[in-house]
């Protein structure tokens, strides 16, 4: 298989992910905005094609299938345009920064049958299947509420240098970086949000240094990280997405979740807790080697060791092996067709909730309904992207 890479900054692991040579598939053609980028990047594909813009790739015939990876606020424009190509997309997440534009990639891709995936890799972390495994097996019962606590201790590195810190580029991480979370708190629980309120504020990074604008990031930007936060400078020249979040949700299917994001913190991970009706499971680290504990007996007092201890399975390569497990499952999507773990439509979702708390946020924490998804755009989707005989 034959694939051409649109975007090569910081996900630009997928693209290695993807370049089988001998194996399956290869990289054979790169698109990007930057021409140092496009340089540099050359030697580690066996690229025939180095272009800026994208129409180049998709004017090809010899290949089958595109990965893209720039900005948020280019997915629609981009993925619209590979779609009407005929070229099968792995679109990063989050599908698009506005339910609306989410919505109009969706029917694209409906329109042309062009197959689309999305790329919601913590799917296929090894922490998150296996809390989605106990969760099956009936350990701790029917889930009831689901809580989230992302603590962010990069955020002025990953998201307060470049196009991140930009509401016009991203709506705001709550859809940004919490679509991840959102998307996994929907396969865990088995619903979709829909309804939401959350508070929030731009608390630590709205008054520090920022750079002028057309001013490169600083060198090292990613190797030489800063604590306290409050240490920052160079950052991006607009800065108005919030860095601390709280969002509340209502699912289809009655039950509570709770997501949090904060910058301040030291470290960086994930927690979740996931309180069924005959126990709760909470993981603490969220890695290769980590553990997920489970309490199912009681009551009690505060027990630190559970009733059940499952170590996070071991992986290799990036995000805890998730992207060559991505990876791989585009590939055979591409290929084969069919239903697939990752959802175009709960990438919608996840879009459709972190929008619409954002608009909550921002508007004094009143609630606001998550809009439905077109029934039969959604069943178009859960049948692995096959209209009806």
């Amino acid at each position: 298989m034959r694939i051409g890479v649109i975007g090569l900054g910081l996900r630009t692991s997928l693209a290695l992910a993807a370049h089988r040579p001998g194996k399956g598939s290869v990289v054979a053609a790169l698109c990007d905005s930057d021409p140092a980028v496009l340089k540099r990047q050359a030697g580690r594909f066996q690229t025939e094609l180095l272009t800026e813009h994208h129409h180049e790739l998709l004017g090809r015939d010899d290949l089958d299938a595109v990965i893209v990876m720039t900005p948020d606020d280019t997915h629609e424009r981009i993925a619209v345009d590979c779609l009407e190509a005929g070229k099968a997309v792995y679109l990063e997440k989050p599908l698009a920064i506005t339910v609306e534009s989410a919505d109009r990639i969706l029917r694209a891709a409906r329109r042309t049958g062009t197959r689309l995936y999305v790329g919601h890799n913590m799917r296929h972390m090894g922490v998150v299947r296996l809390m989605r495994d106990i969760i099956r097996k009936g350990v701790i019962g029917e889930p009831k509420t689901v809580w989230v606590r992302h603590f962010v201790s990069y955020g002025g590195d990953y998201y307060f240098k470049d196009w991140h810190a930009d509401r016009t580029r991203t709506t705001g991480l709550l859809l940004q970086k919490a679509a991840h979370d959102l998307d996994v708190i929907h396969w865990l629980a088995g619903g979709y949000t829909t309804r939401v309120n959350a508070f929030g504020d731009l608390m630590l990074y709205g008054d520090l240094p920022r750079r002028d604008p057309g001013t490169p990031r600083p060198d090292g930007w990613l190797q030489d990280y800063t604590w306290p936060p409050s240490g920052h400078r160079d950052l991006h020249h607009v800065v108005d997405v919030e860095d601390v979040s709280v969002m509340n949700m209502r699912l289809d299917n009655g039950v509570i979740a709770a997501y949090q994001q904060c910058h301040f913190t030291p470290d960086y991970v994930r927690n979740y807790t996931v309180i069924g009706a005959e126990g709760r499971l909470e993981n603490f680290g969220d890695g290769p080697g980590d553990t997920v504990k489970v309490w199912n007996t009681g009551p009690t007092g505060y027990r630190g060791d559970g009733d059940i201890t499952y170590k996070v399975p071991a992986a290799q390569g990036t995000h805890g092996g998730a992207d060559a497990e991505i990876v791989t499952e585009f590939l055979g999507f591409v290929r084969d067709g069919g239903v697939t773990d990752t959802s175009p439509v709960a990438a919608r979702m996840s879009v459709a909730a972190g929008y619409m708390a954002t608009m909550s946020l921002r508007n004094g924490g009143m609630p606001y309904d998550v809009p439905d998804l077109d029934p039969e755009l959604a069943a178009y989707f859960d049948r692995g992207q096959v209209e009806p005989e």
